[in-house]
């Protein structure tokens, strides 16, 4: 079977907010962006990797109740709704230049006692971002 990841969903709360960080921080092309009834998909990805990551805006999710949304929202903004784990060949060094943009540090490097060394931030609609020395 040949089966591989095509894209990934993260909600955003501000499509602007969402390409600086993913765009201007992290390094991703935007590869899309559609606008419909003042909503906002956002396609991006890393530079040469198929994969892409759409930036939905979670109120068009069909079917969601009131108290549903007003759910989704305060996991969001608590960082516990999604997240996405990244890796990259020089952590200490992503980590720095993340950290000079002002991201929203959550974890500096720390080796994990699972075997991994990672950090953390958060994305402006409070998503996890985690990245890890890639082995």
């Amino acid at each position: 079977m040949d089966i591989r990841i095509q894209q990934t969903y993260l909600p955003h709360t501000d499509p602007d907010a969402a390409i600086a960080f993913y765009r201007d921080v992290l390094g991703f092309e935007v590869r899309n962006d559609v606008g419909y009834e003042g909503m906002r998909w956002i396609t991006v990805g890393p530079v040469g990797q198929p994969v892409g990551i759409v930036l939905y805006p979670p109120e068009a999710t069909p079917g969601l109740t009131d108290d549903e949304r007003r759910t989704i929202t305060e996991m969001m903004a608590k960082g516990t709704y999604a997240s996405i784990n990244l890796a990259t060949p020089d952590l200490d060094a992503t980590f720095a230049k993340i950290e000079a943009t002002n991201a929203e540090v959550v974890q500096e490097p720390t080796d994990q006692p699972y075997g991994v060394r990672d950090c953390a931030f958060r994305d402006p609609a409070g998503n996890m971002v985690r990245i890890a020395q890639a082995g």
